[in-house]
């Protein structure tokens, strides 16, 4: 039985009873029951206005996901390994194939970001988080590979 249902329900018992209401308790149960009526009603729209919210934001939801799907079906893996960049990667900008290469964390995601000497370090850009730095390379960030120096 529904609100809408109970209410009318309430109602028609107090009709049944023959409640006078031009007494001053005739008058309150008159007013209850008006007022359980209005309340009953009130919450039967908010209860569908609900629903179709409910509806509307399961669509958005599921459509939402398709987009991050369509952007984002790369990136999802392409940077899980990143933490432990030796340099021989496809995930940052160094050029693996040269033998020296510079490795510097970034400081906005504390990534390692791998450049050779063709890159300049006052404009270097985080492959992982997109923020743009620069850096002061020196010989002690100086990484050979399959050399001595590491």
């Amino acid at each position: 039985m529904t609100l809408n249902e109970k209410a009318a329900y309430i109602k028609g018992l107090a009709e049944g009873l023959e409640i006078d209401g031009k007494t001053k308790e005739g008058k309150v149960i008159a007013a209850l029951l008006d007022l359980v009526s209005d309340m009953a009603q009130t919450v039967s729209d908010m209860e569908e206005d609900i629903e179709y919210l409910n509806d509307y934001i399961e669509e958005i939801d599921e459509d939402l996901g398709d987009v991050e799907e369509c952007l984002c079906e790369d990136d999802e893996d392409e940077y899980d390994d990143f933490d432990d960049c030796d340099g021989e990667c496809d995930l940052c900008d160094c050029d693996c194939d040269e033998d020296e290469y510079f490795e510097i964390e970034c400081p906005s995601c504390g990534e390692t970001v791998c450049f050779d000497e063709s890159i300049d370090p006052e404009d270097l850009i985080c492959p992982a988080c997109g923020e743009t730095f620069e850096c002061i390379v020196s010989e002690d960030d100086l990484k050979v590979i399959d050399g001595v120096e590491e």
